[in-house]
């Protein structure tokens, strides 16, 4: 997993406030901006405007306004690869796909913008869709190529590929019942969708 990176020093806007120096800064301060005004309406000069500094750097961190609502979502991945590789290599494959991916969606409670809030924007903003295939790809591959080294396969091939399309399509599952349901838990939810995996992984 990649180091975060080093802390920028924090110089003063034309406003006199500090800098923008962390993802999180950015992506408060988007958040908000498209709680408010609607994702399509908000533009990178607006979220600039809102912490006090300029366009170029806001792309430092983010190339696009469609990376913002993702977060850091290269770096999760490489959690992803993590997680999966320290399950026990004694563990049932199915088991060990289903515990990762339940392990990579703990989120804190605490998060800002809240994980709800993030998950929402990207499953139900029409124009992240495009951008989401993208990420949804680079998640299904973590596993496939998880799955190619327990099954001594390819990644490309048959398997590997179906468990990747498989547990997205559970988790998605999983996060859309959670989405509708204010009270619903998303652990909860996702240790029952990703059961499924059993009738595709029984080794």
């Amino acid at each position: 997993m990649p180091t975060s990176p080093a802390p920028a020093t924090r110089r003063s806007s034309i406003r006199g406030r500090p800098a923008a120096t962390t993802h999180a800064e950015i992506e408060q301060a988007a958040f908000q901006l498209f709680m408010s005004r609607g994702f399509e309406a908000t533009t990178l000069d607006d979220i600039g405007e809102a912490i006090g500094v300029g366009r170029r750097t806001i792309t430092r961190y983010y190339p696009s306004k469609n990376d913002i609502p993702w977060g850091q979502f290269d770096r999760t991945l490489d959690g992803f690869r993590e997680i999966l590789r320290s399950m026990p290599a004694d563990l049932p494959l199915h088991v060990a796909v289903h515990r990762g991916v339940l392990a990579f969606n703990d989120f804190p409670a605490d998060a800002s913008p809240s994980h709800r809030d993030r998950m929402r924007l990207i499953l139900t903003t029409p124009a992240l869709q495009a951008h989401s295939v993208l990420r949804y790809t680079s998640w299904r591959q973590v596993i496939a190529d998880y799955v190619a080294e327990r099954t001594n396969t390819q990644p490309d091939d048959l398997l590997p590929q179906t468990i990747g399309q498989v547990a997205l399509a559970l988790a998605l599952a999983a996060y859309q019942a959670w989405l509708a349901d204010e009270d619903a838990s998303l652990p909860h939810l996702l240790d029952a969708t990703m059961a499924h995996l059993r009738s595709y992984l029984s080794s």
